[in-house]
């Protein structure tokens, strides 16, 4: 009669698979308190095999730094962020290494390469190549992050 309803919460989750071949490492491994301290975020890191990073989930490129190459802003379709962040002060290359094969708006599928890094030239450098995968703090819609054992997915997000 008055059309009460049940309160149903529905929780939508965003697996994040590896964007990195290599071994996943906790983000306490990164030699940057910004990521170490989970300062900018829950997440892991990936210290890499192989110079590619690939969508680890279908979305758009919020954001690629244009002038460094280093790192990648990707969201999901509901707006969910993540940071794939190469190296640590990989900033001060100033894009040498580093090819982007997206831009910022892209629409992009899970699987597709995003950039490629050159690992020789990077520890040439003296820097760390440990790839940061963050979910960046302050994302309203984000109720809580869950590290996963399986096979495929490393973190899911549920919002």
């Amino acid at each position: 009669m008055f059309g009460w309803r049940k309160n149903k919460i529905e929780e939508n989750t965003l697996d994040i698979i590896s964007p990195v071949p290599g071994q996943v490492v906790g983000l306490e491994q990164v030699p940057d308190e910004a990521f170490s301290t989970k300062a900018m975020g829950e997440g892991f890191a990936v210290q890499p095999d192989k110079g590619e990073v690939r969508a680890p989930f279908s979305g758009k490129v919020a954001h690629i730094m244009n002038k460094s190459k280093h790192a990648v802003l990707l969201e999901n379709e509901d707006g969910i962020q993540i940071l794939i962040h190469v190296g640590v002060n990989t900033v001060s290359l100033k894009g040498e290494g580093f090819v982007s094969q997206v831009v910022t708006g892209q629409t992009v599928e899970q699987g597709q390469l995003l950039l490629e890094f050159d690992i020789a030239k990077i520890k040439e450098a003296g820097l760390s190549y440990i790839t940061s995968v963050i979910v960046p703090g302050g994302q309203e819609k984000i109720q809580r992050i869950e590290g996963l054992q399986e096979e495929e997915a490393v973190l899911r997000v549920y919002y």
